[in-house]
């Protein structure tokens, strides 16, 4: 049994006992595979008034939430790539833009017919045009498909959401200008004070980049422990400066962030901070739980469902529209689209933004936190099963593509020879290419598979032969020159299967097999307990990179032993 007046006696004891309960929520979170946002709130839930009310010293709390949101932006600032979205052009632009765009409109509409009022529709269809980088980028890496054309267009369209979130912040802070000192003053006068401090603001930041960012952080470099306390006090700093300027403790630590982007260090920051961020946003997504009143929820679903059903259909909707129309092939379209089927922290910081301003209430601040939950732990589950999904939707996808997907077909399409290769090799990653290379060297043909078009670019300027395409599409497997091939070596990266449940080797496997291989089939696999589990599958070969590599290695070291 909780003692709560035990708990309720100390600060200490209290923030103990909420850490226990993070620590707990999260575990089942993490069992559920869902991502610690949704354990976070849950936890701010279960602490707050209306369950366990293990949280009287509120202050604190909330002192450690605004500290982690600028350090959040402090991070996002150092990560905006400017470079990537110039390097995908059109694709990133037209979709970030197109379902921002689309989400806003069609969610305000949505919002007026349930009720809302003007102001409060205005910020929900704004908060509903987020999606999250962070777990987006999270789930991809740990699918390994960073690197694949549909990720690469993903991480694209997710960083020019990013653009929008500061725009949206900055709109909304030049509003919060004397607003939260009940400042009623002449308009004009605060539209000048408006344009005053935010060119001082961008003054200060143009010199500070321009002359003190790269040495000063090159200074601080040379202590780990220093750099550390330096970032974290430059976000607090400015925050602070952007707060007194009006401008928000939120864009405060954005700008902090972008000042110190251009360094050397960014990365090194970013590393180091990655941390301590996840810690003191625990704090932020506490304090909205506990601001929850789960008295008022009950009215909420409804609404929350209806917007939940937009978000998860409408957005991927759009993506594949755009991507259709761009000259992509479904399945890319569909794979990217997935990725915005949620929305984002940074839409309930948005929204949290607004109840401090008085613009919207707690009511409309509980609908979207409601949303947030509802679409980031079905996302999840969406983009870890995407492969399958897009297998059972695939027949009614087809009018997401164009009779002629140019914009793929420039890769998918390379004139390959058509005469019979000796070896397929699937992914051209540092084993695969030094296979291949290998292979060739002794006299064999081989064509390489990957689903990263720069790798193909490559492959092919290296006067190989390559096709561009996802070694797990039906499709792909369906067009391959398999005809007297004597060897298909698998030699794609391996992954944790309890992150995405689907192992591409076994994909492949299966397609040779449905199209009646005749050949030998080679697969890599880290873990020695694999072996006998392929061999039953049909494996002839099983790879063991890292154990080859030492035996290799250690022959070398014997054959020049001293005697």
């Amino acid at each position: 049994m909780i003692d709560m007046a035990l708990i309720n006696s100390s600060p200490f004891y209290e923030w103990a006992a909420l850490l226990a309960l993070a620590a707990f929520a999260g575990f089942i979170g993490l069992q559920l595979r869902q991502p610690m946002v949704v354990s976070f709130i849950a936890v701010g839930v279960l602490a707050g008034p209306s369950a366990l009310d293990i949280v009287s010293d509120h202050d604190n709390i909330a002192l450690m939430a605004e500290l982690g949101i600028a350090v959040l932006l402090f991070l996002v600032g150092l990560k905006l790539d400017l470079k990537l979205v110039r390097a995908l052009g059109v694709v990133a632009l037209a979709t970030g833009l197109g379902q921002v765009l689309f989400t806003s409109l069609f969610g305000f509409l949505i919002a007026l017919a349930l009720g809302l009022s003007v102001v409060a529709s205005v910020y929900v269809a704004v908060a509903l045009t987020f999606s999250s980088t962070i777990i987006i980028v999270k789930l991809l890496s740990d699918k390994r498909e960073v690197d694949s054309l549909h990720g690469r267009i993903a991480i694209g369209f997710l960083i020019v959401q990013d653009l929008v979130v500061v725009l949206a912040m900055m709109v909304l802070s030049s509003f919060g200008i004397g607003a939260s000192a009940g400042d009623n003053g002449d308009p004009l006068a605060r539209a000048a004070g408006i344009v005053v401090n935010g060119a001082l603001m961008l003054l200060f930041m143009l010199l500070f980049i321009r002359y003190l960012a790269t040495p000063l952080v090159g200074r601080i470099a040379h202590s780990q422990e220093l750099m550390v306390t330096f970032a974290i006090a430059w976000a607090a700093l400015l925050a602070a400066a952007g707060h007194h300027l009006g401008f928000s403790k939120e864009l405060g630590g954005l700008l902090a962030g972008v000042s110190l982007a251009s360094t050397p260090y960014r990365e090194a920051i970013v590393a180091r901070l990655g941390s301590l961020r996840d810690f003191f946003l625990l704090f932020f997504f506490i304090a909205l739980g506990l601001q929850l009143d789960l008295g008022l929820l009950g009215a909420q679903i409804g609404p929350a469902v209806a917007f939940s059903v937009f978000v998860l259909v409408g957005n991927p909707l759009i993506v594949m529209i755009i991507m259709g129309l761009l000259g992509y092939r479904k399945r890319t379209g569909f794979l990217a689209g997935l990725t915005v089927a949620q929305i984002s922290e940074f839409s309930l910081i948005f929204m949290a933004m607004g109840v401090t301003l008085g613009h919207v209430d707690a009511e409309a601040l509980g609908l979207v936190t409601l949303v947030g939950l509802i679409t980031i732990a079905l996302s999840v589950y969406m983009i870890t099963w995407s492969h399958l999904l897009y297998r059972l939707l695939e027949p009614a996808l087809g009018i997401f593509e164009r009779a002629h997907p140019r914009r793929e077909a420039s890769v998918a399409e390379q004139e390959v020879d058509v005469r019979g290769y000796d070896v397929m090799v699937f992914g051209l990653g540092r084993y695969g290419l030094a296979i291949s290379s290998f292979l060739e060297e002794r006299g064999y043909s081989v064509l390489g598979v990957d689903f990263n078009p720069e790798v193909v670019r490559q492959f092919i300027a290296g006067g190989k032969q390559a096709l561009f395409g996802d070694a797990t599409d039906q499709e792909l497997m369906a067009t391959l020159p398999l005809q007297g091939v004597k060897w298909v070596v698998c030699a794609l990266p391996q992954h944790d299967l309890g992150v995405t449940h689907e192992d591409p080797r076994l994909l492949i496997l299966n397609g040779l097999r449905e199209r009646h291989f005749q050949g030998r089939i080679a697969l890599a696999s880290h873990y020695s307990q694999d072996v006998e589990g392929l061999q039953a599958r049909g494996v002839d070969l099983v790879l063991s990179p890292f154990t080859d590599a030492a035996e290799r290695a250690v022959a070398k070291l014997v054959a020049e032993m001293p005697a």
